[in-house]
């Protein structure tokens, strides 16, 4: 591993990492940890972290890995779910938040922290540094030389190796039990598909609480013997991305939407020959990038072109995206734009989708390099089969599902069948290629009700992604089902919409101010009609057009229940806590005034005001597609 402190890159051999987890493992022996227990980890992604977590297998226990961004009184449900007694936190954020919670978890009564400061004068019962967990299992280690081992040898592949709590978008998140084996065998699978080596080089910049980071900087690690590179901090992860380079990547596609956001503001802040240029060269990929990245032939004059267009646009945006040296990289955790699959796999990086949740252990479905697609996920992964049931919903067979729900038998009766079949909850169907192409989840798919659209198929995500591919638009959340028409809620991208005001003068007092002036309102209704002309020529989808929108006055956040911790919107939340803007949006009404509370990153609670506008917008007939 290498870990960035201080600005300058530490290594970590696997060596160092055997020892460092030894004396880990026999610290936590010490200390009461036992078989099959659970210990919870909250932090970021660090070696010490990870060290923790294979301490904690070693000796037959369960890490439970939490995200670190969670308010306090959401870690309160999977401690006491879990029955923890032991807990890492990496810093004093983390400790300050799990004391906070002492009484109501009672039985959490041995906590370690990583980084000691600001934690000198802390004199509370049962916290020790790692420091000190270190010293008395490196004594207890010298004198019983084979304890380690002996443990590591009762575990057996069916025993459990992690547990992962869901995001929770509806009740309290639910634990998902895995194996070694259901974590291995998926981790062994994805490698052999992409062919990945020791040689490759990660960066684990993601929560570890994702059962996605912890499968490609974790289990596939642990796997293939490759590197991971755990950056300084979330505010140097852009610098860290372009020093090491990664090889193999992965992210959320709320990650790609934000890197090619920066690249548009850089660029509309380019001199007028850069920019003309780089819109030019970008036509050319746009219209042949995506072929050549299939191995297909695009002929003599677009390869001279294409080639010019990689020395002077492609290969330097590459480079400052960090990803000159992507070999595969991944999206997934929900569904991507296909204009920002197609933009990344223009410009020569090897996006590609792939598909799975935390209850598969993420390898579902993959994309071959030479069949990457907008519109499906790829094809089942070894040793997973798939079957579509009568209403549409995706069963998945795979040696990667969830031994259970843990003190959940009810839940899990009602994914799992007797038989071995994963109800998933997403709705889709193989194609003629043997692709999956997914629709949206089975409750969202619904159907426009009365007016002219009536009985049109209605997939809100599909709509929501095709806004998000705009530089400034972050989040979209869509209504239809059941209703004659199809209105959403906006945020702006603050980042993106302030840098287009500033280029025009225009003042604004913050996010509340900028979102309502009308000049920002016509440049979100332009992305608005762009994307009903887009709809208007699809078949399934053309009754999906947008018909009204506002712009919230605030942006979606985690912490006041809007997104869950991996960013997916609670969009039934959503619905109950601006039901005044939906009836607005549905009756007719040009403004609406809301006051909304919030919570603050220092845990104060405060309210945000405003009447907000509401826009009426272009609709287009629907019109056959060009064969």
């Amino acid at each position: 591993m290498r870990e960035k402190e201080y600005g300058i890159w530490q290594a970590l051999t696997w060596a160092d990492l055997a020892t460092l987890v030894t004396q880990l493992a026999c610290g936590l022996h010490l200390a009461g940890l036992r078989r099959n227990e659970h210990m919870i980890v909250i932090g970021a992604n660090r070696p010490r972290l990870y060290a923790t977590m294979l301490a904690v297998q070693a000796i037959g226990a369960v890490p439970i890995p939490l995200y670190q961004d969670a308010a306090a009184p959401e870690c309160v449900f999977p401690i006491n779910n879990a029955d923890v007694r032991f807990a890492f936190a990496e810093d004093q954020e983390q400790v300050d938040k799990l004391l906070e919670i002492r009484d109501e978890c009672p039985q959490l009564s041995h906590i370690y922290f990583d980084d000691p400061r600001g934690l000198r004068n802390y004199d509370e019962p049962g916290l020790a540094s790692l420091e000190d967990l270190l010293a008395a299992g490196k004594a207890f280690a010298a004198q019983n030389a084979g304890f380690l081992q002996a443990e590591v040898n009762q575990s057996k592949p069916t025993d459990v190796a992690a547990m992962f709590f869901t995001s929770g978008t509806t009740g309290n998140p639910k634990g998902v039990v895995h194996t070694h084996d259901s974590l291995l065998n998926r981790a062994r699978a994805g490698a052999e598909f992409d062919r990945l080596t020791h040689s490759e080089d990660v960066l684990a910049y993601l929560p570890p609480a994702w059962i996605g980071q912890n499968i490609f900087s974790y289990a596939q690690w642990l796997s293939c013997g490759y590197v991971v590179n755990c950056p300084e901090s979330a505010a140097t992860v852009t610098i860290d991305l372009k020093e090491v380079g990664p090889t193999y990547y992965f992210a959320p596609p709320r990650v790609f939407e934000g890197l090619l956001t920066s690249v548009m503001i850089r660029m509309e802040d380019a001199g007028a020959l850069k920019r003309r240029m780089f819109h030019y060269f970008m036509s050319v990929a746009q219209r042949v990038g995506p072929t050549r990245m299939d191995g297909k032939p695009i002929g003599f004059a677009n390869s001279i072109l294409y080639a010019l267009g990689n020395a002077l646009v492609y290969g330097p945006l590459r480079n400052n995206l960090g990803m000159s040296r992507v070999r595969v990289a991944y999206t997934a955790g929900e569904a991507i734009g296909p204009d920002l699959f197609s933009f990344y796999r223009s410009i020569g990086i090897n996006l590609k989708q792939l598909y799975g949740s935390t209850e598969t252990a993420v390898f579902v479905c993959l994309q071959p390099d030479n069949e990457a697609r907008a519109d499906t996920v790829g094809v089942p992964c070894a040793g997973v089969e798939i079957k579509v049931a009568e209403d549409g919903e995706i069963l998945v067979k795979s040696p990667g599902l969830l031994k259970e729900y843990f003190k959940n038998p009810a839940a899990t009766a009602e994914v799992l069948t007797a038989d071995g079949w994963y109800h998933t909850s997403d709705a889709g169907f193989l194609d003629a290629h043997g692709h999956l192409k997914i629709i949206d989840r089975v409750k969202d798919v619904g159907r426009i009700k009365g007016g002219s659209n009536d009985g049109a198929m209605f997939a809100p995500k599909y709509v929501e992604n095709k806004l998000k591919f705009f530089p400034h638009i972050k989040e979209v959340v869509a209504y239809g089902d059941g209703r004659e028409r199809v209105c959403v809620m906006i945020n702006i991208d603050f980042d993106a919409v302030g840098n287009w005001a500033e280029r025009r003068n225009l003042p604004y007092a913050g996010y509340t101010d900028l979102a309502q002036k009308p000049e920002v309102y016509q440049l979100i209704k332009e992305c608005v009609e762009k994307v009903n002309a887009d709809l208007s020529v699809d078949a399934l989808l053309a009754g999906s057009q947008v018909s009204r929108f506002l712009v919230l006055h605030k942006e979606l956040d985690a912490d006041d229940g809007e997104l869950t911790r991996t960013n997916k919107v609670r969009r039934g939340f959503i619905a109950e806590k601006y039901d005044v803007l939906i009836d607005a949006l549905y009756g007719g009404k040009t403004t609406q005034f809301i006051e909304t509370q919030v919570k603050f990153e220092d845990g104060r609670t405060g309210s945000v005001s405003a009447t907000l506008k509401i826009e009426d917008t272009k609709t287009f007939a629907p019109v056959k597609a060009a064969a």
